[in-house]
C-alpha cells in the first residue's frame, strides 16, 4: 500500500543523532492516523550513517535508505528524497539534526487541510551567535528586495507540501537548487507556520561559512536579475560623473586657463573603476557559470544504492 505521507530527511555524518531521530520518528508514526514512510538520504557520509540507515530499511518497511556514490550536497539530497518519495498526499522535509521537530507534522497537516499546498516553517528564534543571526536576518531582507518573487523571510527547507506541488518541483531542471525559492516559484496557496528552532541534539553543524555563502549566492543569482541591472546602472552613473567632470575640466581650461591637477586623485579613480570592473565581471561570471553547468546536463546526483524492504500482501 502506498503511504499517504513521506518524510524526507537528508543526512551527512549524523551517526550521533540518528538513534534519537529514529526514536522520535517512530513515536510520530505510531501517533499519526496517516500511513507514513521516511526517506533517509545519505549524502556520502564517512561515518556509520550509511550502514545504520540500510539496516533500518531492511528491518522496517516504513523506511527507505537512499545512498549517494559521494557527497553531492544538501540540495541534491533533498531533491533525491522528493524524487524517491511515494507519499500520495503530502511530503515533508526536515533536517536530520532535530533542529526541525518532526512532531510539527500534526500542525503542518492542520494548516494544509485548510486548502494550502505548501506550509513552510518560519523560525521565531535562532539558537545561533549574534553574528550569524545578523547575517541570516540581513540575507532574507536583501533577498526579499532583490528576488523577482516573494520568498518568505526566515523560512528554511523545513516544510510540508502537497503531492502536486512536489511533482512540479521535481520537474524543475535547475542544477543550482535553492529549494525555498523553487517552492515559492510554483505558486499555489501557501501559509507559514511559526516555530522555535531547536538546538542541534548531537554532532556538529555541517554548514560552514563557505557553504552558507554559496547558499546565499544561489538564492540571489537564481531568482534575481537585479545584480546585472545594477551593473548597468553603475555604468550609467560612472559615465554621468565622468561627463560632468570632463565638462568641468574644459570650462576650467578654456575660461580660467587652469588645468586640473592631482595625481593622487587620478590614481584613486583608476583603482576605484578597476575594482568596479572586476566586481562586474564577477557578477556576470556567476550567471555564466550557472548557464555552463546547466548546459552540461550532468546528473544532479548519483545513487549508489536504494534499500527498501519489500512488503507482501
Amino acid at each position: 500500500m502506498q503511504p499517504q505521507i513521506s518524510i524526507v530527511v537528508p543526512l551527512y555524518n549524523e551517526e550521533a543523532v540518528l538513534p534519537l531521530l529514529i526514536s522520535r520518528l517512530n513515536a510520530l508514526m505510531l501517533a499519526e492516523p496517516h500511513t507514513i514512510e521516511v526517506v533517509l538520504i545519505n549524502d556520502g557520509s564517512a561515518d556509520a550513517t550509511p550502514a545504520m540507515i540500510q539496516q533500518l530499511a531492511l528491518t522496517d518497511e516504513r523506511y527507505t535508505a537512499v545512498s549517494f556514490s559521494r557527497t553531492f550536497g544538501h540540495a541534491a539530497a533533498i531533491t533525491a528524497g522528493l524524487q524517491h518519495a511515494r507519499g500520495t498526499q503530502y511530503l515533508m522535509i526536515i533536517d536530520g539534526d532535530l533542529q526541525d521537530p518532526p512532531e510539527l507534522l500534526t500542525q503542518f497537516l492542520e494548516k494544509a487541510e485548510q486548502g494550502f499546498d505548501v506550509v513552510y516553517a518560519v523560525r521565531q528564534k535562532r539558537k545561533k551567535g549574534p553574528l550569524k543571526k545578523l547575517a541570516y536576518w540581513g540575507f532574507y531582507r536583501v533577498l526579499e528586495r532583490m528576488a523577482g518573487i516573494t520568498i518568505p523571510k526566515d523560512s528554511g527547507d523545513f516544510c510540508l507540501m502537497s503531492r502536486r506541488a512536489a511533482d512540479i518541483i521535481n520537474q524543475m531542471p535547475e542544477k543550482n537548487r535553492f529549494m525555498r525559492g523553487m517552492r515559492s516559484r510554483i505558486g499555489f496557496k501557501q501559509a507559514p507556520l511559526l516555530y522555535q528552532r531547536q538546538e542541534r541534539k548531537a554532532g556538529i553543524s555541517k554548514y560552514n561559512l563557505r557553504k552558507l555563502l554559496r547558499l546565499a549566492a544561489d538564492g540571489i543569482f537564481n531568482f534575481s536579475d537585479l545584480p546585472v541591472r545594477l551593473i548597468t546602472m553603475a555604468g550609467l552613473g560612472v559615465m554621468t560623473i565622468a561627463g560632468a567632470y570632463l565638462l568641468y575640466a574644459l570650462v576650467q581650461k578654456w575660461v580660467y586657463g587652469i588645468s586640473p591637477q592631482g595625481f593622487t586623485g587620478l590614481l584613486a579613480v583608476i583603482v576605484l573603476l578597476s575594482g568596479v570592473q572586476l566586481l562586474s565581471l564577477g557578477i556576470i561570471g556567476e550567471y555564466v557559470l550557472r548557464i555552463f553547468f546547466q548546459t552540461k546536463d550532468r546528473p544532479f546526483y548519483v545513487v549508489e544504492q536504494v534499500v527498501r524492504r519489500q512488503t507482501h500482501t
